[in-house]
């Protein structure tokens, strides 16, 4: 069996880092499929190599000289290489992007260029083969990811090579155009690769020791997670938790290929261990905490709206003709609440709020703004009589005012809505009456 590892760009961000990656690869025989983001900051003030190459683009696309830019990028990769002690240039590969920089090759491209020069150092210190991903990972031509051609392309070539550096966060279109992912796209590529060698686990090496049961920022030392299903990651993740991208669980999920989050800074820490179901019961009744500031709630009221058939239809068309998604839409008999992200409802807010009045004939529209939602999550709620009742009781003893609560018919997760102004306060409070409580 092969293990597939993913390093992030702070792990690669030096040649003291990168040996630190040669270590952790060369302890494990199984790990044979490397996957490498673009090097990261060095220190806090430092700039990481993708956004140097976004700046250099940026000069390159206006017709200014890129020279230097292009120099201190250069120089980078040079640092690492000498670190290291390779018989490496990348005298070429510069040239080529110099050339395809001023044809103005796109952004997609400069970006790429980071996780694509970082692979070939890779691949020259382990001694393995390297594969350019824009060779492998395929888009349609409306920049959708291709996910079963680039699995069928990928296990084809890969079956040929027993170890291999695959960059990460990048791919083609049909003509050979490069194609990125969303910034932190080399989470995605290494769940890809790892579903096309059927790996028996995708390690993604990181610069913390997997989730942590909240937000560090808010609570100091907060307890990290051990094992947490697929589906409380997409709940916890797309409400902010960060450490892995949303979307990189989906092409290990059709295989049922188990995630482990590792720091490559403590290697020896077991991490987060992300599976599609668990027999394990969670330490504490949550697994997660996780929320988002700068919402607003759109409350819709109408006499016996419960009884109106396609009322509920006629006012998301409002928010669907503006095109603006909403988050939540919890609902009474006479009233309905459209959850929105503010930034992409004020410019339009009076165009939807007509446009409501015109499709569902309300009798009245109230907004309020600045607000906050949180996501409680945890498979082991299901199981646990009175998790709702804490959750209020908490936020109550905390003097938090909740505005909205919603809850799945899985029971897997709760949403609350409160003031932005009582985000940090809330989340503390939750905490403490699940974790706290019983340490």
């Amino acid at each position: 069996m092969s293990k597939v590892v993913k390093f992030g760009g702070s792990s690669l961000a030096s040649a003291e880092q990168f040996k630190k990656v040669g270590d952790i690869i060369r302890a494990d025989k199984e790990r044979n499929y490397v996957v490498p983001s673009a090097p990261g900051k060095r220190f806090s003030n430092d700039t990481k190599v993708t956004d140097m190459l976004y700046g250099c683009y940026a000069l390159a696309e206006k017709g200014k000289k890129f020279d230097k830019a292009l120099s201190d990028i250069k120089e980078r990769y040079d640092e690492i290489i000498n670190g290291l002690g390779l018989k490496l240039s990348l005298e070429d590969e510069f040239k080529t992007i110099e050339k395809n920089f001023k044809e103005k090759a796109g952004s997609d491209y400069a970006a790429s260029r980071g996780e694509y020069l970082n692979g070939r150092v890779m691949a020259a210190y382990l001694g393995y083969d390297f594969i350019d991903a824009a060779d492998v990972i395929l888009f349609y031509d409306d920049g959708e990811f291709d996910p079963e051609h680039t699995n069928k392309k990928l296990s084809k070539v890969l079956s040929a090579h027993k170890k291999a550096v695959i960059p990460g966060f990048y791919g083609a279109y049909s003509d050979g155009r490069v194609k990125t992912f969303s910034r932190g796209g080399s989470d995605i590529t290494g769940s890809i690769v790892a579903r096309a060698v059927k790996a028996e686990v995708y390690e993604n090496w990181t610069d913390v020791s997997g989730f942590l049961i909240a937000d560090p920022r808010i609570i100091d030392k907060p307890e990290g997670i051990e094992t947490i299903t697929y589906r409380e990651l997409r709940e916890l993740s797309y409400m902010g938790a960060s450490v892995l991208h949303e979307d990189a669980i989906f092409p290990v999920r059709k295989e049922g290929i188990p995630i482990n989050i590792k720091n490559t800074n403590s290697p020896e820490d077991p991490g987060t261990w992300i599976v599609e179901s668990t027999c394990q019961k969670s330490k504490y009744t949550i697994t997660g905490i996780a929320g988002k500031k700068g919402f607003c709630s759109v409350n819709i009221d109408k006499a016996k709206m419960n009884s109106e058939i396609g009322f509920g239809r006629r006012v998301l068309q409002a928010f669907e003709d503006e095109g603006i998604s909403f988050e939540h839409v919890p609902s009474g008999i006479d009233t309905l609440t459209v959850f929105v992200h503010q930034d992409e409802f004020m410019d339009k807010e009076q165009k939807v709020v007509s446009s409501i009045h015109r499709l569902a004939s309300p009798d009245s529209i109230e907004i309020e703004a600045d607000l906050a939602l949180i996501a409680v999550v945890g498979r082991g709620m299901k199981a646990t009589r009175g998790t709702a009742g804490r959750i209020f009781s908490a936020l109550a003893h905390a003097n938090v005012n909740v505005k909205m609560i919603d809850q799945g018919s899985s029971e897997l997760n709760i949403i609350i809505g409160v003031e932005n102004a009582d985000f940090e306060t809330a989340i503390k409070a939750i905490y403490d009456i699940f974790v706290t409580a019983q340490l």
